[in-house]
């Protein structure tokens, strides 16, 4: 069995495309996925599967959440052992002048575009920070990220890929909840 963590985009949030987590649990087990847990209610869901092709299981999941709520969702799919180096490879965390309160992750659904990388950090503000790896961008933004021009979505314009973003305290508790798998 391999443990998995999803990180569904655009749930829940300003009213739309509202999932409730029981819900979003029974269509998990209905893929056949196992221990199924729900964190928060943005879309954050830990399991289990034999299947081992991250791909394979995101397309599952953006289809039946499709045929049951009629809507279609951007859906990132890691390994615990992914999520591990991510959260090891964040330049951010070896820096002790950076509060891990202002740190984020955008992960990305397949390797970005990089050709607008200078233009990309060209919107940082004072005080941000932004690196990129293959499957994430690691932010800074030390002034709140509703405050940062680094936004998911123009990441994803600019970079050409699905993204979604979760902050330090969220994707260190769903890779708690995989260890444990």
């Amino acid at each position: 069995m391999i443990s998995y963590i999803s990180i569904l985009r655009g749930i829940n949030v300003s009213g739309k495309k509202l999932i409730k987590m029981n819900a979003l649990e029974a269509v998990y087990e209905q893929l056949g996925f196992l221990d199924v847990i729900t964190y928060v209610q943005s879309g954050n869901v830990v399991f289990c599967s034999e299947i081992d092709d991250s791909n394979e299981i995101e397309q599952l999941i953006k289809s039946k959440i499709k045929e049951v709520f009629d809507f279609d969702v951007p859906v990132i799919v890691l390994t615990k052992d992914e999520l591990e180096e991510i959260v090891a490879d964040n330049p951010f965390t070896k820096d002790s002048s950076k509060n891990t309160e202002f740190l984020h992750f955008t992960f990305l659904q397949a390797r970005p575009d990089y050709s607008s990388i200078e233009s990309i950090a060209n919107k940082r503000q004072e005080g941000e920070d932004i690196a990129f790896s293959n499957n994430v961008v690691y932010l800074y933004c030390p002034l709140g990220y509703g405050n940062t021009k680094l936004t998911t979505n123009l990441l994803e314009n600019l970079l050409k890929v699905e993204a979604t973003t979760r902050n330090y305290n969220t994707t260190m508790a769903l890779l708690k909840l995989a260890s444990i798998k």
